[in-house]
């Protein structure tokens, strides 16, 4: 299981549109940045986890796609310890555990051809001046489409590496890693050329 791959389930969250989950996360998101209360912003971590929880995915998959995060928080927080305060660092950061919490059980629960159809039928409106829904709807399902996919790639060279008794070398797990996110959306390319998809 990786961040940004859907799974299937029946959850309350399942059921729910993509529109009304997006909209939601966005709400959460202005509300945890504009509201200056530090108690709203701690007590979000927790029910944010326990949303995440909700999903009905396996608890020890929904952990091991934290690992990510966690560094990404770990990192943040250090920023602020060198160029700020701990206060500052720790406030921070459940801002952003809270998000990540969230959107990922959005990314889980939602399939990402309902995440293209409602971004169309938001720019729906702006077709008259030249952009077309279907298009941008298409990079964003690719985009999203992408993330586990390198991830995968990722982990498939590391393996192989690993089985080779060659030590971790970041430059020789990134070259193989581009050479191959390469050749897919250059193969992803000529599959929508195939069918007659306008460049």
């Amino acid at each position: 299981m990786t961040i940004g791959l859907y799974h299937p389930g029946s959850s309350r969250l399942h059921r729910a549109t993509a529109g009304a989950k997006l909209a939601g996360l966005l709400a959460v998101s202005l509300a945890l940045f504009l509201l200056p209360s530090k108690p709203v912003v701690f007590a979000s971590v927790p029910l944010a986890f326990t949303i995440y929880l909700s999903t009905g995915v396996p608890f020890r998959s929904l952990m091991t796609q934290l690992r990510g995060p966690a560094i990404l928080l770990a990192i943040i927080f250090a920023f602020h310890l060198v160029f700020g305060s701990a206060a500052e660092g720790i406030l921070t950061v459940a801002r952003f555990a809270a998000l990540i919490l969230l959107a990922s059980a959005v990314t889980l629960t939602t399939p990402v051809s309902e995440m293209a159809e409602l971004v169309e039928w938001l720019l729906e409106p702006l077709r008259p001046i030249g952009i077309n829904p279907e298009k941008v709807g298409l990079s964003i399902a690719l985009a999203i489409r992408f993330v586990p996919l390198i991830s995968e790639e990722f982990r498939h060279i590391r393996e192989a590496q690993a089985a080779r008794g060659l030590a971790a070398n970041p430059l020789a797990l990134i070259v193989p890693l581009i050479i191959r996110t390469l050749k897919s959306a250059d193969e992803l390319a000529d599959a929508i050329e195939a069918r007659g998809y306008e460049s």
